[in-house]
C-alpha cells in the first residue's frame, strides 16, 4: 500500500481528496493535517509515499517547506493541490523539488490521473497551468490562426452565451453538428467545458469570427426581460471574473454582486435580497454551506445554487439540507446550464 498524508486546512476539502483518492485501490490514506506545525511531526511519524498538500495553511511557507521536505524524504512524492494558479507561485514550488502541481478547480479524474503520474515517477502540471507557461515562453505566435473559419464562429457564439440549439440556428447545421464542431473546438484550444472555452475566448479577441448572416440572425432573446440580481460567493476573484462575466452574456439583463467572504455575502444578501446566489462549498477559512444557510437567514427570496470542483455526494447532501435548490460541478457550468438556473429562479 502506498501510505498518504492529506496536507490541508479546510476539512471539506481533505474529505473530497479522501473521497476521491480511496477510488485508487492502492493508495491508503495514513493521515490527516491541517496546517504547517502539524505536518512536520505527521512526516516523521507517518513516513508517507505521497504527500497531497494544499499550499495556503496556517504556519506554512510553502516554497521554503517544500525544499526541506524535499531534503529531509528524498524518496516521498508531493503533489500540491491548489487554487492559486499565479505562474511565479507555480514555478516556484516546481524548482522547491515538488512533483506535480494540480488546480482545485479541475476534474476530480484528472487529480486521479495526477497522482497516477508522480508515482510513476513523472511530473504533472494542470493543463491551464501548462498553457500558460507555455504561452510565457513561447516564441511570437504566427499571423494565421490555428483554427478554422467555422471553428472561429463557433468561438465567437459561444462567447456570446448562445446554446447549441440556437447555435445550430445561426450556423445552419443539425444539432449533432454542433456537436461534433465544439468538440474538435475544445481539442484544439485544450479546453473542456463552454466555461473555460468562454474564457480562452475573452483572452483570444483577435480569433473571433462574427458569423456572416450574423447581423440578419442575432437578435437579443425574448425572454431575456427584467433584472434580476445575483450573488456570487467565491474567494477566486478570477473564477468569479469568469462566472459574472458568463451571467451577463446569458441574461443581460443582470446585476451580479461579487463576495469575496461569508460576511460581505451575508452583508449584500441583507441588502440587495438576490434572488440567485451562487455559493462555492469550500472557501479560504469559511464553510460555504454555513454561509449558505446565513444568507437563507437573512434573504428567505434566495435560491441558492452550490458550485464547487469537488462534486461530492457528502457536499451535496449537506448543501440541500442547508437550503440550496442544487449542487453544480464548476466544470459544467455553461451557458445552457446558467440560462436555466436564471429562468428557474424567476419563475420561482
Amino acid at each position: 500500500m502506498i501510505k498518504t498524508l492529506l496536507a490541508d486546512d479546510h476539512a471539506l476539502i481533505r474529505a473530497g481528496l479522501r473521497d476521491a483518492l480511496t477510488s485508487l485501490p492502492e493508495l491508503q490514506i495514513s493521515g490527516e493535517v491541517g496546517n504547517g506545525r502539524d505536518l512536520w511531526p505527521a512526516l516523521a511519524e507517518l513516513r508517507p509515499d505521497l504527500l497531497v498538500m494544499d499550499v495556503n495553511m496556517p504556519d506554512f511557507e510553502p516554497v521554503a517547506a517544500a525544499q526541506h521536505i524535499r531534503s529531509l524524504y528524498p524518496a516521498l512524492k508531493i503533489l500540491v493541490v491548489s487554487a492559486y494558479d499565479d505562474q511565479s507561485y507555480v514555478v516556484g514550488l516546481l524548482s522547491a523539488g515538488v512533483n506535480g502541481y494540480h488546480l482545485k478547480d479541475q476534474p476530480l479524474s484528472d487529480l486521479l490521473l495526477a497522482v497516477q503520474r508522480i508515482l510513476g515517477g513523472g511530473r504533472w502540471i494542470s493543463d491551464p497551468l501548462v498553457n500558460r507557461l507555455v504561452d510565457t515562453h513561447a516564441p511570437p505566435a504566427e499571423t494565421h490562426s490555428p483554427l478554422t473559419r467555422r471553428q472561429r464562429e463557433l468561438l465567437y457564439l459561444l462567447s456570446q452565451g448562445y446554446n447549441n440549439q440556437k447555435i445550430a440556428w445561426v450556423m445552419d447545421l443539425s444539432i449533432k453538428t454542433v456537436e461534433n464542431h465544439l468538440t474538435a473546438l475544445y481539442r484544439a484550444i485544450s479546453v473542456e467545458s463552454r466555461l473555460e472555452a468562454n474564457t480562452y475566448a475573452s483572452h483570444h479577441p483577435d480569433l473571433l469570427v462574427v458569423p456572416s448572416n450574423e447581423k440578419s440572425q442575432i437578435h437579443p432573446d425574448p425572454h431575456h426581460t427584467g433584472t434580476i440580481d445575483v450573488l456570487v460567493l467565491d474567494d477566486n476573484p478570477r473564477y468569479r471574473a469568469q462566472l459574472a462575466k458568463l451571467l451577463g452574456k446569458t441574461w443581460p439583463q443582470v446585476v451580479v454582486h461579487e463576495a469575496d467572504d461569508c460576511q460581505e455575502a451575508v452583508q449584500l444578501a441583507e441588502q440587495v435580497r438576490p434572488r440567485l446566489a451562487f455559493i462555492d462549498v469550500v472557501l479560504r477559512e469559511e464553510d460555504g454551506i454555513q454561509c449558505a444557510r446565513r444568507i437563507k437567514a437573512v434573504s428567505p427570496i434566495t435560491m441558492m445554487v452550490l458550485i464547487s470542483a469537488y462534486p461530492d455526494r457528502e457536499f451535496r447532501r449537506m448543501g440541500l439540507n442547508a437550503g440550496a435548490v442544487a449542487f453544480l460541478d464548476k466544470k459544467d457550468i455553461d451557458a445552457a446550464t446558467m440560462r436555466q438556473v436564471v429562468e428557474d429562479a424567476l419563475a420561482r
